[in-house]
């Protein structure tokens, strides 16, 4: 009997490596503004999270759990503004997006990753004094 590996075998390695381009991207953006998450946490985040949906079936409840404590330790109160809540609200977009790749869905995974770039950039145009930290 011959040994073949097909698509089917590699598609979880497949959703691995798209999780974790798409975080990649969007840490970027966090990375080029100098915040504290960035290419590496990005990356690593909607990986794991990708992991656990194709380990776990798709299970979202461990991402989330898991989120919320790196996304606590993001933000900061400082010079009477809070400071870190778009970058930690980016973080649990990504892990949320590594669960939907994870689950195989990359359409809605790379359409999703274009809205949060969108949202960053765009907005950050219309509100350039809010990500400076001015009032």
């Amino acid at each position: 009997m011959e040994n073949i590996i097909s698509i089917y075998d590699l598609e979880p390695f497949l959703r691995l490596f798209v999780a974790a381009f798409l975080g990649w991207i969007i840490g970027l953006e966090r990375e080029t503004l100098g915040k504290n998450a960035g290419t590496r946490t990005f990356a690593l985040v909607c990986l794991g999270a990708a992991l656990f949906a194709i380990a776990d079936g798709g299970s979202p409840q461990l991402v989330a759990v898991g989120i919320g404590f790196l996304g606590a330790g993001l933000i900061m109160f400082k010079d009477g503004h809070t400071d870190g809540l778009t970058t930690a609200a980016s973080l649990w977009t990504s892990a949320a997006l590594g669960v939907v790749v994870g689950q195989g869905y990359y359409g809605l995974g790379i359409f999703s990753a274009l809205l949060v770039l969108m949202i960053l950039f765009l907005l950050r145009m219309v509100h350039p004094d809010q990500w400076r930290g001015k009032k």
